[in-house]
């Protein structure tokens, strides 16, 4: 014979409603092979699976306290259960239940442009570039700051140093380079901003 307890618990209301005696709800062991009185699972990993075949002997279950499940504005109590586990079966059931599948990345918000500092490598759509040192320098500056307007001056001394002697043409020249090395397709990611300088625009998959 099973063992069995008391517990005692206030059903949830939707308003205030007077005093009750607490409804006493029966606490006993449930068997592997016994049929489990609650509903199937319904989570996309345990679906159409009986959830007695994932609880381990001695397992005990029982309504939770109406205070601890979250409520929702206009909507019904929620009903929830407490599983209780022996501590000598906690492994056994962590390895029963399926792991959730991990979320897989949308492609669309991968940047094509892609710029490793450490490595110093870049590549745009898995292809990689072959940049001179400056123009490395360059692209990786832009990258790491979209939309954000350079002017020249501030690239010749970003990129290539307060010691630079040289005007807005050696930028421009650069960046004629790099734009050709991006192809065709994405050569406008590297955009101009008439009488100011430049600004990059990361492009997108479609």
């Amino acid at each position: 014979m099973a063992n069995t307890r008391s517990f005692s618990s206030v059903a949830a209301s939707p308003g205030p409603a007077p005093a009750a005696a607490p409804a006493r709800h029966r606490l006993r062991a449930v068997d592997r092979d016994e049929e489990w009185p609650l509903p199937q699972a319904s989570g996309a990993g345990l679906l159409g699976q009986d959830v007695t075949a994932l609880l381990p002997p001695g397992t005990t279950w029982l309504p939770a306290p109406p205070n601890a499940l979250p409520t929702l504005p206009g909507r019904p109590p929620m009903i929830g259960y407490l599983i209780l586990v022996p501590a000598d079966q906690q492994t056994r059931l962590a390895s029963a239940v399926p792991d959730a599948a991990p979320e897989r990345p949308d492609p669309a918000d991968e940047p094509l442009v892609r710029v490793d500092s450490v490595r110093r490598t870049a590549e745009i759509g898995g292809r990689p570039l072959d940049l001179t040192y400056l123009e490395f320098e360059l692209l990786a500056h832009l990258v790491a700051h979209p939309h954000q307007v350079h002017t020249r001056d501030q690239l010749v001394t970003t990129v290539w140093g307060y010691g630079h002697v040289g005007d807005g043409r050696t930028v421009d020249v650069h960046i004629a380079r790099l734009r050709r090395k991006l192809g065709a397709e994405h050569r406008d990611a590297i955009l101009t901003v008439r009488r100011v300088g430049y600004k990059y625009a990361p492009p997108t998959a479609g």
